[in-house]
Formats: structure tokens, C-alpha cells, sequence
């Protein structure tokens, strides 16, 4: 009769907690990432997964930017290397490839698509941040605020999304 009891009570107490938890707003809403030497915050929402570097498959009259192609948990997935795609020429060490991580956009996106980051940098809640500028003059479309956070550095927002309906993001050939 004791086991019936505290199963009915771990069940109640279960059910308390999950209707507490949707009942939160979630707090966290970027991953935060660098590309060379620069912040960025990518919107979770609009993220998917991270990947270690996999082996990649370069595909012939594409862009500089578009590393090619990769299998990821069994799905084909384009590899756009972001930083280039940005139009900073600077080349990875080999050390630097070995740090590299790929984050997918988000399955709403549509697309099968795999971004290369520098690093990953963990996630970031609007709290963290004291101070919201626009983008600068001249940046892309798909560039969102600037962020400062409490230690003064600057990140820049990327909205994933727009980035990905763009004539040049959509544009891989050569």
C-alpha cells in the first residue's frame, strides 16, 4: 500500500513541476558563438543542432563560403561557412578547423542547412545584457541589435531566418 502511495505522490508532485515549468517563460534566448575574433547571438529559436567538424564533401562551381556538403544523423546538410560568407578572407589554421563546431538552423527553417562557428561560447539570457544599440550603418539584413553585455562586450545578433532568404545565402554557385 506504502509503494501504490508514493507512486500517486511522485506522480502529483511530477505534475506540479511540469505545470510550474510551462507556466515560466524561458529565459534563455541566444546561443552565443564567435566567428574569427567577433561575439554573435544566435537566436535559439531559430537554431537546431551542434555538430563537432564532420567529415565534409566539397562540391565543385560553388562559392568560396560553401564548404559543401555533410551527412549529419543521416540527413544531407549544406555547410556554409559563415565568417566567409560575411566576406572576412581570413583563413583557419588547422587548429582553428579542429575547434570549428556547426550549429543546423532550426528545422522550421526548411532548409538543410549547417553553419561553421569559431567557438561556442554558451547561452545567453537578455538579462545578461545592459545596453541595446542598432546595427551599424551597412551591415546586412539579417544582422539584429547589438548587445553589450556587463563586461562591455559587444555581441552581435544574427537572425538566422532572414540570413537564410537571402539571394546570396541562396545563391551557391560559382
Amino acid at each position: 500500500m506504502s509503494n501504490k502511495q508514493a507512486l500517486r505522490d511522485l506522480q502529483t508532485r511530477l505534475a506540479d513541476r511540469l505545470q510550474s515549468a510551462q507556466g515560466q517563460s524561458v529565459s534563455v534566448a541566444w546561443l552565443a558563438v564567435r566567428l574569427g575574433e567577433a561575439h554573435y547571438l544566435l537566436p535559439l529559436s531559430q537554431s537546431g543542432e551542434i555538430f563537432p567538424l564532420p567529415s565534409i564533401t566539397q562540391v565543385p562551381y560553388t562559392q568560396a563560403w560553401f564548404c559543401g556538403v555533410a551527412n549529419l544523423r543521416g540527413g544531407l546538410y549544406a555547410v556554409v561557412d559563415l565568417l566567409a560568407l560575411m566576406g572576412d578572407a581570413a583563413v583557419r589554421s588547422e587548429q582553428a578547423w579542429a575547434q570549428v563546431r556547426l550549429v543546423t538552423l532550426n528545422a522550421e527553417s526548411g532548409l538543410n542547412c549547417a553553419l561553421v562557428l569559431d567557438g561556442l561560447m554558451g547561452l545567453r539570457r537578455q538579462e545578461a545584457f545592459t545596453g541595446v544599440e542598432p546595427a551599424p550603418d551597412g551591415s546586412p539584413a539579417w544582422f539584429g541589435h547589438r548587445l553589450i553585455d556587463t563586461y562591455g562586450q559587444v555581441w552581435q545578433e544574427i537572425d538566422l531566418y532572414a540570413l537564410s532568404q537571402t539571394t546570396a545565402f541562396l545563391s551557391i554557385g560559382a
